[in-house]
């Protein structure tokens, strides 16, 4: 106990140059571990962004580009999927319920999805979590639309408040400012993309295209009074999700969906395309990783240094320290506690910093990327980060401590 109670003395005469050594390696290990939780974070993030929903449904295509865009808007689609062939699927015999979504358009930046009462009722996050309205009601009206919270939020829009959405997503010049839009709900806070959208109905979608043709609009445009729900048809959408009445059923109807002979489609499982996306991803977590981890190992070189560049001053420290009744071994020890302890609350302040950073930027980038970022604890993987930092400590302080061991008591008397 002795030995310890000199270690933290002995690093607090020294508070300047033991706080620098500290930082770096609190640094370095906030990186290593920090590119870990991020990773683990926006999986489990992007994993609870969709529950419940067996197949995601599109045009014939990539299976990533239509996860991406299907449910974390992220890309648009290539195609469309004419709605007699959804209805088809929408009524099959396997299916439990769908959810028709259609987009392509957007307001300053943030994502028009135009949907149906079934987006409200069946689509579920993290579980078994549902839609919910904080303010208002669904959009049932041609015209109306509810907001994601993040778009309430950052844009202080409020109920009843008229909206102009733009044809296509950000930088479209095309507006549809003949058919305003009136807020009639804000959606409560999921922290998925779903926050980041703006959501109307389908007849709504097809009434704001009235009269275009091939992404042209019409010469006279059509107010939004001369418009009734009988002169509207939905003719396509961009894709619809899906659960199966069972788990067996899911593979086979996602086979008769890819094979479906009227039109070409795509259906995905999205926790086996998310499992395509983290191995895409891999090798920059590894390499994010190894940087990190040459940054912990240059941090680690810098306690070395800092240990052994202060011998010669410590000479005296030494000498008087056996003269008072340490032996060479305690001695020894003493500098193996230093550099333990330097390396255990570096490790321990890095980790912290970790998660009061992720804590801080957690909500700006859900809010400002559509990114969702789960905090999430500690793991295997962190524990042995932890280990091997203060293992790696303690065995460069055998570097200083037997330069230490072997200073003579008459070497240090005569010291300076």
């Amino acid at each position: 106990m002795t030995i310890l109670r000199l270690a933290f003395q002995s690093l607090w005469s020294r508070k300047f140059t033991s706080g620098l050594t500290i930082f770096s390696i609190a640094l370095s290990v906030m990186l290593l571990v920090g590119v870990d939780r991020i990773r683990r974070g926006t999986q489990v993030g992007f994993e609870g962004t969709l529950s419940q929903t067996d197949l995601v449904v599109g045009a014939r295509g990539g299976s990533l580009p239509l996860l991406l865009y299907a449910v974390f808007h992220i890309g648009t689609a290539n195609n469309e999927i004419s709605w007699g062939s959804y209805q088809h699927f929408a009524h099959h015999p396997a299916v439990l319920w769908t959810i028709p979504l259609s987009m392509g358009d957007s307001h300053r930046g943030f994502r028009v999805v135009a949907t149906d009462d079934s987006f409200y009722e069946h689509y579920r996050y993290r579980g078994d979590h549902g839609i919910q309205l904080d303010q208002g009601t669904r959009a049932e009206g041609i015209f109306d639309a509810v907001l994601g919270s993040a778009v309430a939020q950052q844009l202080h829009y409020h109920l009843g408040q008229k909206i102009v959405l733009s044809h296509g997503l950000e930088g479209s010049f095309l507006k549809h400012t003949a058919d305003p839009y009136t807020v009639v709900g804000i959606l409560a806070r999921t922290a998925t993309p779903v926050d980041r959208a703006i959501y109307i109905t389908l007849w709504g979608d097809e009434a704001m295209h009235l009269g275009w043709q091939n992404g042209a609009p019409p010469l006279q445009a059509i107010p939004e009074s001369q418009i009734q729900k009988s002169d509207l048809q939905i003719r396509t959408i961009s894709a619809f999700l899906l659960r199966t009445r069972s788990r067996i059923g899911t593979l086979f109807l996602q086979r008769e969906i890819n094979t479906y002979k009227p039109e070409p489609l795509t259906a995905i499982i999205p926790a086996m395309t998310l499992e395509d996306l983290w191995n895409v991803l891999s090798a920059a977590d590894i390499a994010l990783s190894l940087v990190s981890g040459a940054v912990l190992v240059v941090g680690l070189l810098v306690m070395l240094t800092a240990l052994y560049t202060s011998l010669n001053e410590r000479r005296r420290e030494i000498a008087i320290l056996r003269t008072i009744g340490l032996n060479a071994r305690q001695v020894f020890t003493l500098f193996i506690l230093e550099s333990s302890l330097i390396s255990a609350v570096g490790a321990a302040c890095g980790l912290a910093a970790v998660y009061v950073i992720l804590f801080a930027i957690r909500i700006p980038v859900e809010n400002n990327y559509g990114i969702p970022l789960a905090m999430v604890g500690l793991s295997s993987r962190v524990g042995y980060y932890m280990a091997c930092v203060v293992g790696a400590g303690a065995l460069l302080g055998f570097i200083p401590a037997i330069r230490a061991y072997r200073n003579a008591l008459v070497d240090g008397l005569n010291a300076g």
